[in-house]
């Protein structure tokens, strides 16, 4: 799985309105929560992005004339496991169904697309036809650009709750 993390710098806006937020928040703990809420949104936004590109793509190489759709299947999941772990948030960017045939898979918006890791990968009978890597890397200027202003948005939006007693 290619796994990608990033650090942003710079973001002293950010910072100087998360300290606003604690401040106005009567409960510290309530502002806590809103922080958590307000990152996990601006991230699910960013995941979004990469998510819409990779569909773009898979819809270029999809065959029309079959049940089977990889692009219907391609979605977006918090892993809330490795944020109990670590406290770090992480989105999961794949194709529904996994790597083999089930018949669970049917039941997918796009059917059972469990072929969709022979296409981005390759075998040794037909070279790769990546969809979910190209898209990562085509969106993600666009995608930390969707974190930053999404995140921005949200702070301000908890900081108004957290002004009115929105607690």
């Amino acid at each position: 799985m290619l796994d990608v993390s990033f650090e942003l710098k710079g973001l002293d806006e950010l910072e100087r309105k998360l300290n606003e937020l604690k401040e106005t928040a009567i409960n510290k703990n309530y502002a806590e929560e809103e922080r958590l809420k307000t990152i996990r949104f601006a991230m699910r936004k960013a995941a979004n992005v990469i998510r819409n590109k990779a569909i773009e793509k898979a819809k270029a190489f999809d065959d029309p004339n079959t049940d089977t759709a990889v692009w219907k299947n391609i979605r977006v999941a918090f892993d809330g496991r490795h944020f109990r772990r670590t406290g770090e948030f992480r989105f999961k960017i794949g194709v529904a169904g996994g790597a083999t045939s089930k018949e669970d898979n049917d039941s997918n918006k796009g059917g059972d697309t469990y072929y969709w890791r022979f296409l981005e990968f390759g075998t040794q009978h037909m070279s790769a036809k990546p969809f979910l890597r190209p898209a990562m890397q085509e969106s993600m200027d666009q995608a930390i650009e969707t974190f930053y202003e999404e995140y921005k948005k949200s702070i301000d939006r908890a900081i108004r709750k957290t002004s009115r007693g929105g607690q």
